[in-house]
């Protein structure tokens, strides 16, 4: 008996019959098989929606490919795009992904997720790019959605937190090597130095905690008091394995709604070389995956943004192979936690 092969058109928001797959003798199918490296690279493969006023999905990616506010090296402009493509690798298009470990299927039909494109940069203008930035996650919130952005630069975190205006409190978890906590520099506010500092001087965010914060940092001794005055616990990576995955967790306030941003740079640069300003001594995979999950069964998840990938440093495509798995992996937790499969 022949099947139905249904595909999602770029702006659908139904899926619609393509054309009917026979199966050979030898029992394999003779239509098409959309393989990763196949197709529109959408964020795993997902519908694209180009109306940001009919979002109707649990989870929506806006990429935010953004990087005049970076110090050194530039390039994290092209992070949507190398991330985007990179989680392909995880869209075979069976129905959602089994965990054997925790005995799990992950993002199964039950999760809908879109793909609503970029914000429109516009060179050299921070505040209006921001301001574009914004508004994608303002529509995502408006639709109920999960907001998960691609960064662009770490400057990108202040429009999305910016968006959080009138959505209740929330408490930022930062996974990162820079406390980016600057005030102003040279006249500049909104850097890619300045994200946590505007963050916390926002009458809604209640607090920060900031994980892997380590060596030479772009921030002096008075930017960790103030910090610290404002609400923030700082821990490095060898504090976080000190006190181990559940130790840290108990340090995020209990009933926290969390915000996460995470810096690329917050991991080793042996298996994240793709960045700007990378550090030394990093996170792990299993490090930060372990606290993803604990953050999600423990608190909810109220947005994400995942920066800094600068592809260009990576010729081995690792570091967006690493942001496409964390996220969706964080995506599989948030929404299993939520009782949805």
């Amino acid at each position: 008996m022949p099947l139905v092969v249904y595909a999602m058109p770029l702006g659908a928001s139904t899926l619609v019959p393509q054309r009917e797959v026979t199966m050979s003798t030898h029992g394999y199918e003779t239509g098409r098989l959309n393989l990763p490296f196949v197709g529109i690279a959408t964020f795993g493969k997902r519908p694209h929606v180009a109306d940001w006023e009919a979002i109707d999905a649990d989870v929506a990616i806006l990429g935010a490919p953004f990087d005049f506010g970076t110090q050194f090296r530039a390039g994290a402009r092209f992070g949507p795009r190398a991330v985007r493509e990179a989680s392909t690798l995880f869209s075979f298009g069976h129905a959602g992904a089994y965990d054997h470990e925790d005995d799990v299927t992950y993002l199964g039909a039950d999760v809908r997720i879109v793909d609503i494109g970029d914000a429109d940069i516009v060179h050299t203008d921070t505040e209006r790019s921001h301001a574009n930035i914004e508004a994608g996650v303002r529509a995502i919130l408006k639709a109920g959605a999960l907001p998960v952005v691609i960064g662009g630069d770490h400057s990108v975190n202040i429009p999305c937190i910016r968006a959080f205006d009138g959505q209740g409190p929330i408490h930022i978890l930062q996974i990162d090597a820079h406390l980016d906590f600057v005030d102003e520099r040279h006249g500049v506010r909104h850097g890619h130095g300045n994200p946590m500092r505007r963050a916390a001087e926002k009458d809604y965010v209640t607090g920060l905690t900031q994980f892997g914060i380590r060596n030479v940092s772009s921030t002096a001794k008075e930017g960790y008091d103030a910090a610290r005055a404002m609400g923030a616990d700082i821990l490095s990576v060898r504090q976080v394995r000190k006190l181990g995955r559940d130790g840290v967790l108990a340090r995020i306030p209990k009933g926290a709604r969390l915000y996460v941003t995470i810096d690329i740079d917050g991991f080793c640069p042996s298996i994240a070389p793709g960045t700007g300003t990378p550090s030394h001594g990093g996170f792990l995979y299993y490090e930060v995956l372990e606290i993803l999950q604990g953050a999600a069964l423990a608190h909810e998840i109220v947005g994400i943004d995942l920066v800094e990938v600068a592809p260009d440093y990576d010729p081995t495509g690792s570091t967006a192979i690493l942001a496409a798995q964390l996220l969706l992996n964080f995506l599989g937790f948030v929404f299993h936690a939520r009782g949805q499969a």
